[in-house]
């Protein structure tokens, strides 16, 4: 499939449309939200291609929506949304991700950055051996397969039920950290052994804790609601589901192939194998991926916990108020049922978001009390020792990208380019430079994730702003950070 530029007509100053007709078995357009450079940029992997082989999948419907920081993916662009419809639409694991429901969760603080200065290190050291990072790493809580199955089940209830939450601390989650899978049957003994001792870990790649400084505020009664005030300290934790999330995607992409090669179903590409989402592979994947995104709120729920035990035992005895309260928690890999106004009509779809998040604008049903105001609090970390910015969704969000927005910077260098172009040592003077503590178990995973190899994440809030599918909240920047 040749792309060029030309094929994309404008429809705004950020917004792009390549047409349905641009490739024959495309049901409906792709809408892309970027500036110029952006586009020709992504022309030069095969993000487009992925988004337009997502238009052809059967049941689509709207529209295919690309976020500014999409870049190549598995099958499906990062940054891709895309919904089919309940009725005759299919569900595909490589829109979802491996990692499902990873996510962001952001904590909040009347700290100054003054008062914990001087206790910085060592809650960042503390932090580091609380929360277990890397590939493959366990974590630090031994549960059962029996409190595993009730993680799958029952979400972050578990996690209260223990004592590792506050009461009222699920209302600050997406869906209260709970969705209700039918049954557990479709998960492999694989996922579940993978699974059990790695609750409570970060995990490797671009997973992080970061202690921010919040720098400045551009939507004052929102940063209010929020509980953002200049000058104090934010906590942001990025993480998912592990080897478990991983081990449910890879069993049904190869169960999902195997359905396609025995029924005959034509693929856009392998790696967006699908399955028709009443069928009864569909729903067991369904079931499963909503496992395994409880699995990824109890893992962000316990590492919180642990950030404040850090915070806590450092800061308390020299009487420092230090509670850190749950803003928001939200995934950026996700599928899950939505309704929609689609030709006029409500109708009922299945939404898969991969690197992208949900934008949910003011007086949305789904919404805590809190943020019926000002819409839903919408977390979009930077790239390592970069600023990071909190958006608040928008009602136009459900108009022009299906209720979502962009989930971080996203790549412009794979990991592998980035290895080769980018020195470790040189990326750590970056961050002694500006002042930001950084801990790591891996000097490859530094040049991986260097600000380099990724876009300018206020290019990317720009152009959301600018469009209008979530608003500008409050800008944070980095002065600590553990890498997975």
């Amino acid at each position: 499939m040749h792309i060029s530029f030309s094929d994309f007509a404008q429809i705004g100053q950020f917004e792009w449309k390549i047409d349905k007709h641009f490739y024959p078995k495309m049901n409906v357009p792709v809408i892309l939200f970027a500036n110029e450079k952006m586009l020709k940029d992504c022309l030069q992997d095969r993000s487009i291609e992925q988004a337009i082989h997502a238009a052809c999948l059967p049941g689509v419907v709207e529209k295919v929506c690309v976020m500014p920081d999409m870049h190549q993916g598995y099958g499906f662009p990062i940054g891709g949304v895309a919904a089919t419809s309940v009725e005759n639409g299919v569900i595909v694991p490589g829109a979802i991700g491996y990692d499902i429901n990873c996510g962001v969760r952001l904590l909040s603080s009347e700290i100054n950055y003054d008062a914990i200065a001087p206790f910085l290190e060592k809650i960042l050291i503390e932090i580091n051996a609380a929360c277990p990072s890397g590939v493959g790493k366990g974590g630090r809580f031994n549960i059962s397969k029996k409190d595993l199955e009730e993680v799958c089940l029952k979400g972050v209830k578990w996690a209260r039920k223990n004592a590792l939450m506050g009461d009222n601390e699920h209302f600050a989650i997406e869906d209260q950290g709970m969705i209700s899978p039918e049954g557990l049957e479709g998960i492999s003994k694989k996922a579940f052994d993978r699974g059990k001792p790695q609750l409570g870990s970060l995990g490797a790649g671009n997973h992080f804790i970061e202690i921010d400084i919040i720098e400045s505020v551009v939507d004052k009664e929102a940063a209010r609601t929020f509980g953002l005030n200049e000058g104090n300290i934010a906590i942001q934790i990025h993480s998912g589901s592990r080897g478990f999330g991983h081990q449910v995607c890879t069993d049904f992409v190869r169960m999902f192939n195997d359905n396609a090669n025995t029924n005959k179903y034509c693929l856009p590409d392998r790696e967006l194998a699908y399955a028709p989402l009443d069928s009864n592979l569909g729903k067991k994947y369904l079931s499963s991926m909503q496992a395994a995104a409880n699995f990824a709120f109890v893992n962000r729920q316990l590492l919180a916990f642990a950030v404040r035990e850090s915070f806590y035992s450092n800061l308390d005895k020299h009487v420092i108020p230090s509670e850190l309260i749950t803003v928001y928690d939200l995934a950026h890999n996700i599928g899950k049922i939505e309704s929609f106004i689609v030709e006029g009509k409500a109708q009922e779809v299945f939404i898969h978001r991969k690197g992208a998040t949900r934008s949910l604008g003011p007086g949305n049903a789904s919404l805590p009390d809190a943020y019926k105001d000002t819409g839903q609090p919408v977390l979009v970390p930077g790239s390592m020792g970069t600023s990071s910015w909190i958006l608040s969704g928008t009602n136009l969000a459900a108009e022009k990208s299906l209720n979502s927005c962009c989930h971080g910077a996203g790549r412009v260098l794979s990991r592998s380019k980035a290895r080769k172009k980018i020195d470790s040592e040189q990326v750590l003077d970056q961050m002694r430079e500006k002042g930001i503590l950084v801990l790591s178990g891996s000097k490859q995973l530094l040049s991986e994730e260097a600000p380099q190899a990724y876009k300018e994440v206020s290019d990317v809030v720009d152009i959301i702003d600018s469009v209008g599918i979530a608003k500008k909240v409050a800008k944070l920047s980095p002065i600590a950070v553990v890498k997975g």
